[in-house]
């Protein structure tokens, strides 16, 4: 096989697996990713149609699969079960609980799908001969929400907080309205959210929340890109 038809085949693999993680898949946006025009997108796509996935296009919106339809389970390469096992590692250096608990799960499933033995023992191995540094307090976790915050969040609904603030050494009650996450490793995660308390953004460490408790009252998209909170933040504080 040419190297050319082999990165087509590799692109059309790609995009298959794009579809089935995502929602909605604009065109523009794959040609970006893969590095190619608009116009071999469009020819990618036919392709993919004439055998036979069912893609649908939603005019002025993307491609997206048909609901139902889905791809049998992809093969690993080596290199990407390597990639997994280290960011692995990674994760169980972090402060909240829950994500070591979730991620943990999620890649004994990984591991339980791949079908070659060698690499099963490669990334057994791999996974006892990585490590990185960390602060003596590393296994100490301060905070048990991710998940909770992150169906907040991806639902938009108002979550009501008992929150401890240092500063003043006061305990308030909140309600606010999760925006985005952020994380330096090994350290706590903040959520960003609309304070309506404050009636501005604010940034929440998880480890200062002594209560956490999603309600049902919902709130609209915030307009706002979170690079633009993050360019504004660091005006403000740097």
């Amino acid at each position: 096989m040419q190297d050319k038809e082999y990165s087509r085949l590799s692109r059309l693999t790609a995009i298959l697996t794009e579809l089935q993680t995502k929602r909605l898949l604009t065109s523009t946006n794959l040609a970006l990713k893969f590095g190619v025009s608009v116009r071999t997108i469009y020819r990618d796509i036919r392709t993919l149609e004439q055998a036979g996935v069912p893609i649908l296009t939603e005019d002025g919106k993307g491609y997206t699969l048909m609901e139902g339809y889905r791809i049998p389970p992809v093969m690993f390469t080596e290199d990407e079960s390597n990639a997994l096992i280290t960011a692995e590692r990674l994760v169980l250096l972090n402060k909240d609980a829950s994500l070591i608990r979730n991620y943990s799960a999620a890649i004994n499933k990984i591991k339980a799908v791949l079908q070659n033995n060698n690499i099963k023992d490669k990334i057994e191995l791999l996974s006892e001969r990585v490590a990185f540094w960390q602060n003596p307090n590393h296994d100490d976790a301060t905070s048990n929400f991710l998940p909770l915050i992150q169906t907040a969040l991806t639902d938009f609904k108002v979550i009501k907080i008992i929150y401890y603030s240092p500063n003043s050494d006061s305990i308030t009650q909140r309600e606010i309205e999760p925006f985005a996450l952020i994380n330096k490793l090994g350290e706590s995660w903040y959520l960003i959210a609309w304070c309506r308390l404050r009636e501005d953004y604010r940034l929440f460490r998880f480890d200062r929340i002594r209560n956490m408790e999603i309600t049902n009252a919902t709130f609209s998209p915030h307009k706002m890109e979170l690079e633009e909170y993050l360019a504004q933040y660091r005006k403000n504080n740097f």
